[in-house]
């Protein structure tokens, strides 16, 4: 009889390695503490449920890095992938999902499979048998985090994510906000009006700056310098950085004319995006935030169009631990003081939704290949699943490793001359070698 793999957590990378091993022919044990026992974040037992935003971005898998991901996945029949597609919202160019019915079909799918059990109860211990992949995300319980660091001999790398508020569409004032996607991209209509617009002026950003920087802050009080990964800054540290900062990045006023002024160029724009299928909820996009809650309310009920604006959350900042993983883990992310372990999703220090979910499917099919006696070699790193993996199992400098997205730059470089003028073309190229090898490896491990 087949052995037994355990998960632990039901994220994204934990459902995903599921899902894969299962297909496999290996029974599944998925084991998640919720909803006995919660988190910050979560506000459902449900597996798969997104928690910090509704985007697995852009979509295109010949021009950008995740895109490529995504069609890796959907090549390897992934679960994350298909569920999302099946949820989709218009978002432009971009992969957004109804987050709700997103995590209900996950769990669905994974209780219907008959090789997969789901066991709710919190795991505080590592096992010294069996075959096991920890899969628990940057919300690791405190008991489950203190024996992985008795076991690395190493403190936690910690990292603090920040999430953004949702906010009732029907509050949002529209004689002053619009429909449109930046630079109208997208190939329906409903791409093309995927986001909501709320235009300021000069005074308007700046007495905006003043009071998110004079606003109540949440930090933690331990005594740690808050660290945060570069992709998620709260807005309040990116304004830290310089008044402009905000207006470089997510309020950057380009691609977008205000239909109610459109002979007045804004100085700044913020924009929102359908947190739902419904339209009934917008987040808005890049304001994670760790201003207190009454702050939040009054700072951004200063953005004209959301003077009036109803929250059906508000923004908050938890930490988030990984692993050292160039240093731990060994080329089949099996921890290297305990083999029968493998390490997946953000805790193995990827960021992202998807990037969490690549490495879930990874983990579960060399978990099911070890225990179906099989021996089955890593993606090449041309690939962007072969790129992130051979990122944190020693491609990185395990000194200062950090958190990171799929990137082209983890890639071999491709040898085309033209440098930045020739950008579509090498990208390209990447996403063309990568394809070809990813197809190759499937055929492998299949």
């Amino acid at each position: 009889m087949t052995e037994t793999l355990h998960i632990i957590g039901g994220g994204m990378a934990g459902s995903e390695a599921a899902w894969q091993a299962a297909n496999l022919g290996v029974p599944v044990t998925l084991h998640e503490m919720r909803p006995k026992v919660g988190t910050f974040a979560h506000q459902t037992g449900n597996l798969g449920e997104m928690v910090c935003s509704n985007s697995f971005r852009s979509d295109d898998s010949e021009q950008n890095a995740v895109g490529l991901l995504h069609w890796e996945m959907r090549q390897a029949g992934g679960l994350i992938m298909a569920t999302a597609d099946t949820h989709r919202i218009p978002a432009g160019g971009a992969l957004a999902v109804d987050r709700e019915p997103f995590a209900e079909t996950v769990t669905a799918k994974l209780k219907a499979h008959p090789l997969i059990s789901v066991e709710y109860g919190e795991i505080t211990a590592l096992p010294d048998d069996g075959h096991w992949i920890i899969a628990t995300g940057p919300l690791t319980s405190g008991g489950l985090a203190a024996a992985i660091q008795a076991e690395t001999g190493a403190d936690a790398l910690a990292f603090f994510d920040a999430i953004a508020p949702i906010i009732h569409a029907d509050s949002i004032d529209m004689s002053k906000a619009w429909f449109q996607s930046r630079y109208d991209k997208g190939e329906t209509e409903a791409e093309r009006t995927a986001y909501l617009n709320c235009p300021m002026d000069r005074d308007t950003y700046e007495a905006f700056i003043d009071a998110l920087l004079a606003a109540e802050k949440t930090e933690f009080h331990d005594g740690e310098t808050a660290k945060y990964f570069d992709g998620c800054l709260p807005i309040e540290v990116m304004a830290e950085r310089g008044r402009e900062t905000l207006r470089h990045g997510p309020m950057k006023p380009v691609g977008l004319t205000n239909p109610h002024q459109p002979d007045i160029k804004a100085h700044a724009i913020v924009q929102l995006r359908r947190d739902n299928a419904l339209g009934t909820l917008f987040n808005i996009v890049g304001f994670q935030t760790k201003m207190k809650y009454g702050a939040q309310t009054e700072v951004l009920r200063m953005i004209p169009g959301l003077e009036e604006a109803r929250f059906a959350r508000l923004g908050g900042i938890h930490r988030n631990t990984f692993i050292n993983s160039p240093t731990l883990l060994d080329g089949q992310m099996r921890l290297k003081s305990k083999p029968n372990i493998r390490f997946a999703g953000q805790i193995t220090g990827v960021e992202g939704y998807v990037e969490s979910a690549a490495m879930g499917l990874l983990a579960g099919r060399l978990a099911a290949a070890e225990i179906k006696g099989e021996t089955v070699d890593t993606p090449p790193p041309e690939t962007a699943t072969g790129a992130l993996i051979t990122h944190i199992s020693g491609g990185a400098e395990a000194k200062t490793f950090q958190p990171m997205n799929v990137n082209f730059g983890l890639f071999p470089p491709v040898d085309l001359k033209g440098g930045r003028k020739n950008r579509p073309a090498r990208y390209k190229a990447y996403t063309d070698r990568a394809k070809e090898l990813w197809l190759k490896w499937l055929g492998t491990t299949d």
